[in-house]
Protein backbone atom coordinates (compact mmCIF):
# COMPACT_ATOMS: atom_id res chain seq x y z
CA UNK A 1 0.00 0.00 0.00
CA UNK A 2 1.35 3.28 -1.26
CA UNK A 3 2.35 5.52 2.31
CA UNK A 4 -0.03 8.31 1.48
CA UNK A 5 -2.91 5.44 1.43
CA UNK A 6 -0.89 4.01 4.43
CA UNK A 7 -1.15 7.28 6.68
CA UNK A 8 -5.15 7.93 5.70
CA UNK A 9 -5.86 4.26 6.55
CA UNK A 10 -4.31 4.67 9.82
CA UNK A 11 -5.85 7.93 10.43
CA UNK A 12 -9.64 6.64 9.82
CA UNK A 13 -8.95 3.63 11.94
CA UNK A 14 -7.85 5.92 14.63
CA UNK A 15 -10.80 7.82 14.97
CA UNK A 16 -12.77 4.64 14.30
CA UNK A 17 -10.92 3.12 17.36
CA UNK A 18 -11.33 6.38 19.56
CA UNK A 19 -14.86 7.26 18.90
CA UNK A 20 -15.90 6.15 22.70
CA UNK A 21 -12.90 7.58 23.90
CA UNK A 22 -13.09 11.03 22.17
CA UNK A 23 -16.92 10.58 23.46
CA UNK A 24 -15.94 10.70 26.93
CA UNK A 25 -12.99 13.12 26.78
CA UNK A 26 -16.21 15.80 25.52
CA UNK A 27 -17.86 15.06 28.35
CA UNK A 28 -14.93 15.79 30.54
CA UNK A 29 -13.39 12.24 31.52
CA UNK A 30 -9.68 12.90 31.51
CA UNK A 31 -8.34 9.10 32.29
CA UNK A 32 -10.20 6.65 30.09
CA UNK A 33 -9.46 3.21 30.55
CA UNK A 34 -9.93 -0.22 28.66
CA UNK A 35 -10.96 -3.69 30.42
CA UNK A 36 -10.63 -6.90 29.30
CA UNK A 37 -10.52 -10.39 30.10
CA UNK A 38 -9.08 -13.69 28.43
CA UNK A 39 -9.47 -17.18 29.80
CA UNK A 40 -13.18 -16.83 30.32
CA UNK A 41 -13.82 -20.25 28.93
CA UNK A 42 -11.04 -22.98 29.03
CA UNK A 43 -10.86 -25.97 31.26
CA UNK A 44 -7.99 -25.27 32.97
CA UNK A 45 -5.99 -22.38 34.58
CA UNK A 46 -6.34 -18.51 35.32
CA UNK A 47 -8.84 -15.77 34.15
CA UNK A 48 -6.51 -12.82 33.38
CA UNK A 49 -8.21 -9.16 32.74
CA UNK A 50 -6.26 -5.90 31.46
CA UNK A 51 -6.61 -2.58 32.09
CA UNK A 52 -5.31 -0.09 29.61
CA UNK A 53 -5.16 4.07 29.61
CA UNK A 54 -3.92 4.98 26.12
CA UNK A 55 -3.19 8.53 25.68
CA UNK A 56 -5.14 11.08 23.85
CA UNK A 57 -3.51 11.27 20.13
CA UNK A 58 -1.56 7.64 20.69
CA UNK A 59 -2.45 5.21 17.88
CA UNK A 60 -1.14 1.56 18.02
CA UNK A 61 -0.87 0.77 14.60
CA UNK A 62 -2.45 -2.31 13.63
CA UNK A 63 -4.35 -2.77 17.39
CA UNK A 64 -7.14 -4.65 17.05
CA UNK A 65 -9.67 -7.58 19.24
CA UNK A 66 -6.44 -9.87 20.47
CA UNK A 67 -8.26 -12.96 18.55
CA UNK A 68 -8.27 -11.74 15.66
CA UNK A 69 -3.98 -10.95 15.69
CA UNK A 70 -1.48 -13.09 14.85
CA UNK A 71 0.53 -14.50 18.26
CA UNK A 72 3.32 -12.34 16.46
CA UNK A 73 1.38 -9.08 16.14
CA UNK A 74 -0.03 -9.67 19.64
CA UNK A 75 3.57 -10.37 21.04
CA UNK A 76 4.65 -6.99 18.81
CA UNK A 77 2.04 -5.22 20.43
CA UNK A 78 2.47 -6.34 24.26
CA UNK A 79 5.98 -5.03 23.80
CA UNK A 80 4.50 -1.69 22.40
CA UNK A 81 1.94 -1.46 25.33
CA UNK A 82 4.39 -2.28 27.87
CA UNK A 83 7.15 -0.50 27.22
CA UNK A 84 5.93 2.97 26.56
CA UNK A 85 5.82 5.03 29.31
CA UNK A 86 3.22 7.16 28.52
CA UNK A 87 0.92 4.26 28.42
CA UNK A 88 -0.49 3.21 31.95
CA UNK A 89 -1.81 -0.83 32.20
CA UNK A 90 -2.79 -3.24 35.18
CA UNK A 91 -3.03 -7.03 34.56
CA UNK A 92 -4.58 -9.19 37.08
CA UNK A 93 -5.52 -13.20 37.18
CA UNK A 94 -7.61 -15.16 39.31
CA UNK A 95 -6.41 -18.84 39.77
CA UNK A 96 -8.63 -21.85 39.62
CA UNK A 97 -9.05 -22.34 43.57
CA UNK A 98 -10.85 -18.83 43.04
CA UNK A 99 -12.76 -19.40 39.89
CA UNK A 100 -14.07 -23.10 41.38
CA UNK A 101 -15.22 -21.39 44.78
CA UNK A 102 -16.81 -17.99 43.15
CA UNK A 103 -17.66 -19.21 39.87
CA UNK A 104 -16.11 -17.90 36.33
CA UNK A 105 -17.89 -14.75 35.86
CA UNK A 106 -17.76 -13.28 39.65
CA UNK A 107 -14.15 -14.45 38.76
CA UNK A 108 -13.64 -12.51 36.20
CA UNK A 109 -15.56 -9.58 37.73
CA UNK A 110 -12.21 -9.80 40.57
CA UNK A 111 -9.90 -9.77 38.19
CA UNK A 112 -11.02 -7.20 36.27
CA UNK A 113 -11.43 -4.64 39.18
CA UNK A 114 -8.22 -5.51 40.53
CA UNK A 115 -6.22 -5.04 37.28
CA UNK A 116 -7.96 -1.08 37.58
CA UNK A 117 -6.01 -0.93 40.91
CA UNK A 118 -3.38 -1.59 39.42
CA UNK A 119 -3.39 1.25 36.88
CA UNK A 120 -0.72 4.21 38.22
CA UNK A 121 -3.23 6.14 37.98
CA UNK A 122 -6.95 6.06 39.05
CA UNK A 123 -9.42 5.87 36.03
CA UNK A 124 -12.14 8.33 36.07
CA UNK A 125 -14.14 5.84 33.46
CA UNK A 126 -14.17 2.90 32.57
CA UNK A 127 -14.75 1.23 29.02
CA UNK A 128 -15.84 -2.24 29.37
CA UNK A 129 -15.65 -5.10 26.64
CA UNK A 130 -18.89 -7.11 26.88
CA UNK A 131 -19.88 -6.39 30.30
CA UNK A 132 -20.89 -3.49 32.60
CA UNK A 133 -18.68 -4.25 35.49
CA UNK A 134 -21.83 -2.63 37.99
CA UNK A 135 -19.49 -3.49 41.19
CA UNK A 136 -16.74 -0.88 40.19
CA UNK A 137 -17.08 2.81 41.97
CA UNK A 138 -15.96 3.97 38.44
CA UNK A 139 -18.15 5.33 36.05
CA UNK A 140 -18.57 2.63 33.49
CA UNK A 141 -19.74 1.28 30.15
CA UNK A 142 -19.82 -1.91 28.64
CA UNK A 143 -19.57 -2.20 24.87
CA UNK A 144 -20.32 -5.36 23.21
CA UNK A 145 -17.64 -6.68 21.08
CA UNK A 146 -15.30 -3.99 22.86
CA UNK A 147 -12.23 -4.73 21.70
CA UNK A 148 -12.44 -4.23 17.90
CA UNK A 149 -14.21 -0.89 18.82
CA UNK A 150 -11.95 0.99 20.92
CA UNK A 151 -8.48 1.11 21.38
CA UNK A 152 -8.26 1.40 24.66
CA UNK A 153 -10.24 -2.28 25.22
CA UNK A 154 -7.98 -3.86 22.25
CA UNK A 155 -5.42 -2.76 23.89
CA UNK A 156 -6.45 -4.75 27.36
CA UNK A 157 -7.58 -7.69 25.32
CA UNK A 158 -3.75 -7.60 24.16
CA UNK A 159 -2.40 -7.83 27.25
CA UNK A 160 -4.66 -10.09 29.04
CA UNK A 161 -4.23 -12.46 25.91
CA UNK A 162 -0.47 -12.49 25.75
CA UNK A 163 0.01 -12.57 29.51
CA UNK A 164 -2.30 -15.73 29.73
CA UNK A 165 -0.65 -17.69 26.95
CA UNK A 166 2.49 -16.83 28.15
CA UNK A 167 1.58 -18.18 32.17
CA UNK A 168 -0.47 -21.57 30.01
CA UNK A 169 3.12 -22.05 27.80
CA UNK A 170 4.62 -22.15 31.91
CA UNK A 171 2.47 -24.87 32.86
CA UNK A 172 3.11 -27.01 29.62
CA UNK A 173 6.45 -27.02 31.05
CA UNK A 174 5.36 -28.50 34.04
CA UNK A 175 2.35 -30.62 32.74
CA UNK A 176 3.67 -31.59 28.93
CA UNK A 177 0.96 -34.20 28.92
CA UNK A 178 -1.89 -32.21 28.06
CA UNK A 179 -0.86 -29.95 25.05
CA UNK A 180 -1.61 -26.75 27.13
CA UNK A 181 1.37 -24.93 24.53
CA UNK A 182 -1.32 -25.75 21.94
CA UNK A 183 -4.71 -25.28 22.88
CA UNK A 184 -3.96 -23.14 26.50
CA UNK A 185 -6.58 -25.13 28.46
CA UNK A 186 -9.47 -24.96 25.72
CA UNK A 187 -11.37 -28.12 25.36
CA UNK A 188 -9.88 -29.62 22.20
CA UNK A 189 -10.63 -32.77 21.04
CA UNK A 190 -6.66 -33.67 22.15
CA UNK A 191 -7.22 -31.53 25.68
CA UNK A 192 -10.35 -34.05 26.22
CA UNK A 193 -8.17 -37.40 25.22
CA UNK A 194 -5.09 -36.57 27.53
CA UNK A 195 -7.80 -35.56 30.54
CA UNK A 196 -9.42 -38.91 29.94
CA UNK A 197 -5.94 -40.75 29.85
CA UNK A 198 -4.11 -39.06 33.03
CA UNK A 199 -7.44 -37.29 34.89
CA UNK A 200 -7.16 -33.02 35.48
CA UNK A 201 -4.09 -32.31 37.33
CA UNK A 202 -3.91 -28.78 39.75
CA UNK A 203 -4.87 -26.01 37.42
CA UNK A 204 -7.71 -27.59 35.87
CA UNK A 205 -11.17 -26.25 36.82
CA UNK A 206 -13.21 -28.32 38.64
CA UNK A 207 -16.65 -27.00 38.24
CA UNK A 208 -16.29 -26.90 34.79
CA UNK A 209 -17.61 -29.91 32.79
CA UNK A 210 -15.75 -32.38 32.05
CA UNK A 211 -13.82 -32.21 34.71
CA UNK A 212 -16.31 -32.19 37.47
CA UNK A 213 -18.14 -35.34 36.12
CA UNK A 214 -14.41 -36.75 35.76
CA UNK A 215 -13.91 -36.48 39.38
CA UNK A 216 -17.16 -36.73 41.10
CA UNK A 217 -16.85 -40.79 39.18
Amino acid sequence: MPQSKRQKSNRNRYHELNLYENKKRKEGYQTIAGVDEAGRGPLAGPVVAAACVIPEGCYLDGIDDSKKLTPKKRSELFLCITEDDAIQYGVAAVDVAVIDRVNILQATILAMLEAVEKLGKRPDYLLVDGMELKQSAIPVEGIIKGDSKSQSIAAASVLAKVWRDRKMMEYHERWPMYGFDRHKGYGTKRHLEALGEHGPCEIHRRSFEPVKSMISS
